[in-house]
This record gives C-alpha cells, structure tokens and sequence, in this order.
C-alpha cells in the first residue's frame, strides 16, 4: 500500500507541474491575443484630431497636414478667388454641397465656399471617384488638360475631375461628389482643430 501511495503522489506531482506549465503558457498566449487587439500608440493618434497653427500662411498659399492618414490641404484664397466662386454655380454638379449620398458635408460648410470663414478652405486632398490626389491649378486661364475659362481649382490627373477653389466638382466628370471637408474649427485666429467641431470629433 505504499508503494501505491508514493506512485499515486508521483503522478499527482506530476500533474500539478504540468498544469501550473499549462497555466503558465496559456496566461502568455491569452497575454499576446489581449496584445495584439489593443490599438497601437501609432493607431490612436492617426484617429485624433490635428491643430495646425496658420498663423504664416499667406493669401494663395495653401499647406497640406496629414489626419487619419490623409492629406487634408489647408488653403488661404484671395478676395479674387473668394469672388469667382458664386459665378461658377451653374457649371458645378452640387454647388452648395446639399448631396450627402457620398459624403456628409458639415453644416457650417453647405454654403458657396465650403467654408466657416470665406478665405479659408480645408478640404481631403483625395478625389472621391477612385482616390487619387488632385493637383492645385491655383493660376486662371487656359492650361494642358482644361477649359480655356479656367478660374482656378483643381485638377485629378488620374481621370481629368476638376474641382473648384472651394473644392467642389465641375458637372459632367468622374468624380461622384465635392472634396471632402472634414469636421474643423477654429481655436482663436490662428490655430485650426481638423477632426473635431462644436459636435465632437469626426
């Protein structure tokens, strides 16, 4: 009967290590599972919101930030630039960008220069057809690839969409809908939040 103790006390010593092992690795592959589905340092601030200081930026100039992984242009018109937008209604498809099957469009930016202050646009540099970044074609008149009654925008190199200064699509081209704008606001004059508004965040 003691020989059936001691084997009986073997095996449980046994099975005790082996499980506290199990234990051991499970609590480390569980460890690694939890891991890797929390979001990176990385992921979390691609999803936060941008403050850009624009306090140097000059009338016709326009400065790119990156939010969420996209180019989002920052651009400061002229009265001139401001002038020609309402003229151009009647050639674009959604000229007070009222469409919201593509994209939603923020209320403070439903208006003829997408815009909370007129001489400030902030618009996705990415053309909502196929995703390709449109090129500024800021200089008025005839150019490679344009009407000859160009007034200044944009222009998609990829499938020829064009864009007015205010981002929105001429009539008759590839591209669904207008830039995007994403949720912005300002911070004093010369500090810009892009992925939040009065609402919240984007």
């Amino acid at each position: 009967m003691s020989n059936e103790k001691q084997v009986d006390s073997g095996r449980r010593g046994l099975l005790v290590a082996t499980c506290a092992a199990g234990g051991v690795t499970g609590l480390a592959t569980a460890g690694a599972f939890v891991s890797t589905f929390q979001p990176s340092e990385r992921a979390k601030a691609a999803g936060a919101p941008v403050e850009v200081d624009i306090a140097g930026l000059v009338t016709g100039e326009m400065k790119t930030v990156e939010w969420r992984g996209k180019p989002v242009w920052i651009l400061k018109r002229s009265p001139e630039m401001i002038a020609e937008l309402p003229k151009l209604d009647g050639q674009l498809a959604d000229p007070k960008s009222q469409r919201t099957q593509f994209s939603e469009t923020p209320e403070y930016a439903r208006n003829e220069h997408r815009s909370i202050k007129p001489e400030i646009l902030v618009a996705v540099g990415i053309c909502p057809h196929l995703g390709c970044s449109p090129t500024a074609r800021f200089q008025p008149g005839a150019q490679p690839s344009l009407p000859d009654d160009w007034a200044g925008g944009f222009l998609c190199p990829c499938h020829g969409s064009t864009f007015d200064l205010a981002g929105r699509v001429y009539k008759n081209k590839p591209a669904p809908d207008n830039l995007q704008v994403p949720r912005h606001m300002f911070v004093g004059d010369t500090k810009l939040v892009i992925g939040k508004d009065q609402k919240g965040e984007a």
